[in-house]
């Protein structure tokens, strides 16, 4: 299980446009423009094997379950090498998505363009943009990590979208996120 911290994109980053794949539905691809929501965005890079990630899945679909019908847009991103790590493949995101509940897409990023453009490192990176595609947050979830008991709350990302909610000053003193390293191609 390899830390890798988040990267910490600049804040006022303007969200990176994309177009791919999406692993939770039938044929369908997607750009950032397709899902944004009213009020503001999550673009979170995730992939299928990482402990990390399977730590904090049932926090992730409780936040989109509780904030998508409040105007934010939801998404998943994979960028995962494939080759070498077929545990996320395309087929098996979408068992993964299914298994998980997934009440929004799961977008295979194949060339990893998109993830460089984030300058995502980890599995989970999380990125909260405001309703002027502004990057507002980018960081953890909340202090759990596997292992060193406490309890998932969701609490740092949470507090970061209730700010996009409801027009209040997100602190710009955010704590990476911490992750399995995005496994990149060779």
């Amino acid at each position: 299980m390899s830390n890798t911290p988040s990267k910490m994109l600049a804040l006022g980053t303007i969200a990176p446009e994309f177009y791919l794949k999406d692993t939770n539905s039938a044929d369908s691809h997607f750009s950032f423009s397709d899902i944004k929501g009213e009020k503001g965005t999550l673009v979170m890079f995730l992939c299928n094997h990482c402990p990390f990630v399977h730590h904090v899945l049932g926090e992730i679909v409780r936040i989109a379950n509780d904030y998508r019908v409040q105007g934010i847009g939801f998404l998943a991103i994979s960028s995962n090498d494939v080759v070498n790590y077929p545990q996320d493949s395309p087929e098996l995101m979408t068992e993964f998505a299914f298994e998980n509940n997934f009440e929004f897409p799961y977008l295979y990023d194949e060339t990893q363009e998109v993830a460089k453009a984030y300058d995502a490192a980890c599995t989970p990176d999380f990125f909260l943009f405001d309703n002027q595609d502004k990057l507002v947050y980018r960081g953890q979830l909340d202090d759990s990590r596997p292992g060193n008991g406490i309890p998932l709350s969701g609490s740092d990302l949470r507090g970061a979208i209730d700010g996009v909610i409801y027009n209040r000053i997100i602190n710009s003193n955010q704590k990476p996120s911490l992750g399995c390293n995005i496994k990149w191609k060779k």
